[in-house]
């Protein structure tokens, strides 16, 4: 008889996956996977030939003789990179390479947080730190975030009655530069303010910095972290600007901090081929690199919001981002996305429902749609099919494909 694992394993986990992955959908708006077209194979192969040829032996030896905190020359292209694109003086000991920024924030939660502590997030918010404080048993405190990123105004009243109840944050997390999932770039005016608040109330930042690098027209404000560099601890990624499978993350904090999370880090080391790979790719090819991904992306959106508007019309609102590779849309009252995601999985269209984003009530009348992987024609057609699907559960739009009847 075969042994039922389900028996042995520990109260409390996260739902197992219903069945082994079989491929992605025809149409797939799900995840933060990258534009295909964009990838520099040839290059990446190149630069994985030249610093193999050259580094090679290195490999047997964790860390590559660049130490736990990852590939030397890797994070010294961050360094010159955080400059020119983030605003951030830092040194290569300030820098920790990750298996994705996803490891990075496993890490400083484990740093910081301990049961039962409150913590203050966007409301609508990346899907990864929702699950995960939940599971961390964790009080999360979350404010609106609107097309100017997190509203301070409601961060200092809302700071202001946890001290009056005696809570104090174990620290405040942002996604200020396009923000996932609303595309938002967080004001000059209202970082400031936020800095201005954690230090009055002596509470670290935590920035999630991922998707900072997709901006169409590359202007941004400074990042928090160069704001204030000893209170604020910047997370940052290789995927969504070169490889999301390559897994390379970093933080940047003070080395109070570093030092912290180098002792929770009992991986023996990140991925190191991967390293070097994008040191060597990165230090020749990054800046062209990103302005054409950046072309391919708006291209891809502006394909998507011509496809919804066709379809939707009305029904579907949403504001334009700035950046990024999502889209977040809301759909009427009667809508419930959670299902028509649900409808839509067995028809091969792939979405990601309001619910799992954001802890707005009305959360179920959004939806967040990827935009980066599936070529024009896939978009086209998906939201088609998307808009037919939804008409037929919901009556929304009217008409399908909104052409009179």
């Amino acid at each position: 008889m075969a042994f039922d694992f389900s028996t042995a394993v520990k109260k409390n986990l996260p739902a197992p996956s219903a069945a082994p992955w079989s491929g992605f959908p025809t149409y797939n708006f799900v995840g933060g996977h990258n534009d295909p077209g964009s990838l520099p194979v040839d290059k990446l192969t190149r630069a994985c030939s030249d610093v193999l040829s050259r580094e090679g032996k290195t490999l047997a030896t964790y860390s590559l003789e660049s130490g736990p905190q990852g590939y030397l020359p890797l994070r010294e292209f961050l360094v010159g990179k955080l400059k020119k694109y983030s605003g951030i003086d830092c040194t290569t000991d300030q820098i920790l390479l990750n298996s994705g920024s996803l490891q990075a924030i496993d890490l400083i939660n484990e740093a910081l947080l301990a049961p039962k502590d409150t913590v203050i997030i966007e409301k609508s918010n990346y899907g990864g730190v929702i699950s995960r404080l939940n599971r961390l048993n964790v009080n999360t405190v979350a404010i609106d975030v609107d097309q100017h990123g997190m509203r301070t105004d409601q961060l200092a009243t809302t700071l202001d009655q946890l001290a009056d109840r005696g809570i104090k944050p174990a620290y405040i997390y942002s996604i200020p530069t396009v923000h996932n999932p609303t595309g938002s770039i967080m004001s000059l005016e209202r970082r400031e303010h936020l800095i201005r608040l954690a230090v009055e109330y002596s509470i670290p930042v935590f920035e999630d910095e991922c998707y900072a690098d997709l901006i169409w027209d590359g202007k941004r404000p400074p990042a928090l972290y160069a704001l204030n560099n000893s209170q604020v601890v910047h997370v940052g990624s290789f995927s969504k600007t070169i490889a999301p499978a390559l897994r390379v993350g970093y933080t940047v904090a003070d080395w109070s901090l570093i030092g912290q999370l180098l002792s929770l880090k009992t991986d023996a080391g990140s991925g190191a081929l991967e390293q070097m790979l994008l040191a060597e790719y990165c230090r020749e090819h990054f800046d062209e690199h990103l302005a054409s991904l950046n072309v391919n992306l708006k291209t891809k959106l502006d394909t998507l919001c011509d496809a919804i508007d066709r379809e939707f019309g009305t029904s579907a609102e949403y504001t334009l981002p700035p950046g990024g590779i999502f889209l977040w849309v809301k759909l009427p009252e009667t809508v419930d996305t959670a299902r028509l995601a649900t409808v839509a999985e067995k028809q091969s269209v792939a979405i990601n429902p309001g619910c799992e984003w954001s802890l707005e009530e009305n959360a179920n009348q959004y939806l967040r749609l990827c935009f980066a992987n599936p070529d024009v024609d896939t978009i086209e057609a998906g939201v088609a099919k998307l808009a037919e699907i939804c008409h037929r559960e919901f009556g929304v739009p009217v008409y399908a494909g909104n052409t009179p009847q």
